[in-house]
This record gives structure tokens, sequence and C-alpha cells, in this order.
């Protein structure tokens, strides 16, 4: 049904997805699998296949061939590749569920973080049934099926570490339980491959590289029996600068310096390497305001450091184009611009007196010319990453700039919410509803 709903379109929506997505994040491999949709499609998964053409239509505005025709209803054919997926992991799982599974969690735009975190859960556990978790080089088995089950596996560990830092979850993959090798660009290179696909190889080795360093930053996030003197801030930051330092030609300037983002995947990795940036700042900044011996000017210092790191974020915001528009973004980017705003929204009130000074707070403005940015994507190029930040904030954000003059202090109902919740649990306050304040309402 759903391949009726897409024609005359399949065939395109399948390159698409090969040289959009897939060259980017390598969760099957091209060459085969287009020899196999040639001529034997029918031994394809289904449910593989209809999550390719859902995922692939958020590139349909993108591609010149398909812009000037109607766009099928992206919901409607998720709500159809879902009933497939469904299907076959009760009837028949297997490492086919767990790629269908991966690209239904890939898909975009994101309208249920339960249930990513369902379909995530079941392919972890399905994973680990079929012993993906294993380095399979040693084994007796055709090289091509070493590789696809190594891609898996880093795929899969990707969705889980930053689908845990944006939900608020702890992740459920760890290092000492896995001893599959971390990926080259031999491992994902073939014979005669073009310089765009080393390139965007190159990409994903160090995001998978990222990956691999987020789980000591989400240990320190998600342990529960963790005081301010068990906290190794300054080995957090020299091992995200150990990870920086071992990367090499235009990747490392994709990180340094913010250039060379028109390669495939570069300006999703450089998001999240400054949200990992972004997550180190809100970790020294709790650590430094528990400990008991802190310094005021300490603090001042890390809140700049704050600043800055969220100006680099709204930079890059406002500096993408329509080709980065159009490149792979792993859906929970999404929820960066979230926390950037909402942690912005946190050190004005935090840094702030009265309600003259917030509106005039530079954390503030930052949030707004964030929101700003976000709004010009939404609004040219219906840019799905936008809508959370923009549902979220964008009213929060207005009430805080344009106070009333009647206001003598600051409101105090979202102050203490954020004493009782934030300490421990960093990005809980992106759980709570904002429409539910007193100090906002009309």
């Amino acid at each position: 049904m759903l391949e009726k709903l897409l024609e005359p379109w399949t065939d395109r929506l399948v390159d698409l997805y090969l040289s959009k997505a897939n060259v980017c994040f390598p969760l099957l491999d091209e060459d085969s699998f287009r020899d196999q949709y040639r001529s034997a499609r029918d031994r394809i998964s289904p449910a593989v296949l209809a999550c390719i053409y859902a995922n692939s239509l958020t590139y349909w505005k993108f591609d010149p061939t398909l812009s000037p025709e109607r766009c099928p209803d992206q919901r409607f054919a998720w709500n159809l590749a879902c009933q497939v997926l469904y299907s076959e992991l009760r009837h028949s799982p297997g490492i086919s569920s767990i790629a269908a599974s991966l690209l239904n969690v890939g898909g975009r735009p994101t309208t249920s973080m339960l249930g990513n975190g369902v379909q995530l859960g079941a392919a972890i556990s399905l994973s680990h049934s079929l012993g993906l978790n294993r380095n399979p080089l040693p084994w007796h088995i055709p090289q091509s099926e070493k590789f696809l089950r190594m891609k898996i596996w880093w795929c899969l560990l990707i969705h889980d570490r930053w689908s845990s830092l944006a939900y608020g979850t702890p992740p459920r993959l760890r290092s000492d339980q896995s001893d599959v090798p971390l990926p080259t660009v031999e491992y994902l290179s073939a014979n005669g491959q073009t310089s765009t696909k080393t390139q965007a190889s190159a990409v994903f080795v160090a995001l998978v590289g990222l990956t691999q360093l987020l789980e000591v930053f989400l240990d320190n996030v998600y342990r529960i029996k963790l005081s301010p003197s068990d906290l190794p801030v300054d080995d957090l930051e020299a091992r995200l600068g150990h990870w920086v330092d071992t990367l090499k030609g235009d990747t490392r300037k994709v990180i340094l310096r913010g250039t060379h983002l028109d390669s495939p995947g570069a300006s999703n990795l450089r998001l999240a390497y400054l949200s990992t940036k972004l997550l180190l700042r809100r970790i020294e900044l709790n650590h430094d305001k528990q400990a008991a011996d802190v310094q005021a000017p300490k603090i001042d210092r890390r809140y700049s450091e704050v600043r800055h790191t969220a100006e680099e974020i709204v930079s890059l915001v406002q500096e993408l184009e329509d080709t980065q528009l159009g490149d792979f973004w792993l859906p929970v980017a999404a929820f960066t611009f979230s926390h950037t705003v909402t942690f912005l929204i946190r050190c004005a009130l935090e840094t702030e007196d009265d309600p003259l000074s917030l509106s005039q707070s530079p954390s503030l403005h930052l949030a707004k010319e964030l929101l700003d940015a976000l709004r010009q994507h939404q609004d040219r190029h219906g840019w799905d990453l936008a809508d959370i930040s923009l549902a979220q904030h964008t009213e929060v954000v207005d009430k805080l700039l344009t106070p009333d003059p009647a206001d003598e202090v600051l409101p105090s109902t979202f102050l203490e919410t954020q004493q009782q919740l934030m300490p421990e649990f960093p990005f809980m306050e992106d759980m709570f509803s904002y429409t539910n304040l007193d100090f906002l309402q009309s």
C-alpha cells in the first residue's frame, strides 16, 4: 500500500535515501542493496523497504526532481511503515528488523519520544540476542555479513547515546559489554569510492568516536549516588580535547573552525560536538555551584563559558544554508536547540535580579537569536528540526524580554522548580511545561 501511495517515485526515494542519509549513516551496504533492489526486490525485508520510503520523504523538498511535485503525507506514510515493522517484529524478527527499527527511530519529524524509546529498546534487546555486541571479525562468516553486523551496531550505539542526551533517559548500551571494534574509513570504504563518500566516512568515524566519549559525560548526568567530589570535571574536558586531537584533515576543521560544512554529515557532527561541549559546561557549572568553597568570580566565569558555547550553536544555526539544511541530521538534533534555549533562560534567571535587567540579559538575547534563526529556517524550508524549540520557547522568551513595568522582582516559581530539579537531572527542565507557570499567564 505504501508503494502505491508513493508511485511513481519509489525508485527516486530509494536513491535519495542512499545518497543523503545512508552515505552519512551507513546502516546498509549501498552496493549490495542496490543490486538486490534491482534484481530481487521481493527478498528485501518489507519493513526495511517501507521505512526507507518513509525516511526519505524528509529530503523530498530539497530534491530538484521531487520538489516541484506534491509530497505525500509523511505521518500517513510513517503509520503504514510502522504497521509493517510491528508485523515483522512479531512474526519474524531478525537483523533486518533491527535495521528497520533504526530507520524508524531515525525518521523525521520526531513525533513520539516514548514510541522511539520503545522501538530503540526492542532493537537493543534483539541485537543482544543475535550477538551484534560481539566482534564478528574472527568468525567464519562472509566478510559482507561481518561489516553489516558492525555497521548496524555502530548505528544502534549512536541512536542510544544521543537519544539518552536528548530525552533525559539513561543509555542502555555500555562499552564494557561490547567488543565490536570502532569503525575506520577502510571498513566503510569500497574500492573506487568517490572523495565525497570518503569524506562522509571520515565524518561518521568521528561521530562514532564522539559517541563513545559521550558515555563518560552521560555517566556524570545519570549516576544517582554522586557527590561533587566524585565528578572528574577536569578529566572530562581533557577527554574531549584528546578526541579533538585525534581528528585529521577536513573533519578536524569542521570541529575546530566550523568550516567545510558542505561535507555530508559535517553539520550534524559539528552540532553533536557543540552539544557535548554545552553538556560539559553544564556539568562544570553544577559542580562548582555545589562546591562548598566556590568563589563568585569562578561561577561568573562558568556562566560566561556557557554563553560562549551557546553562541557557537547560535552561529552554526544562523550560517546554515540550503545544502546543510537538506543534509543528514539525527532527529535528536532538534532537542539540542531546545536544551540550549532552556539553559540560556536558566542562566538569565539565575544571574539577573529584576525584570528590567533580565530583559537585557545577554543569555536571553542569545536565546532570542537562536529562535529567530530557527524560525527563518522553518518558514523558508519547513525545517522540522526547528519545530520543538519554537513551540516550547517562543512565548516564554518573548514574555521575559518584555517585562511588566509593575513587576519589581523576578517571579520565584520557575527558580524554585529549577532548584529542585536541575542540579541532579540537567535535562528535566525540558520536560516541565512552562505554560503551567503562574508568572507567564496572561
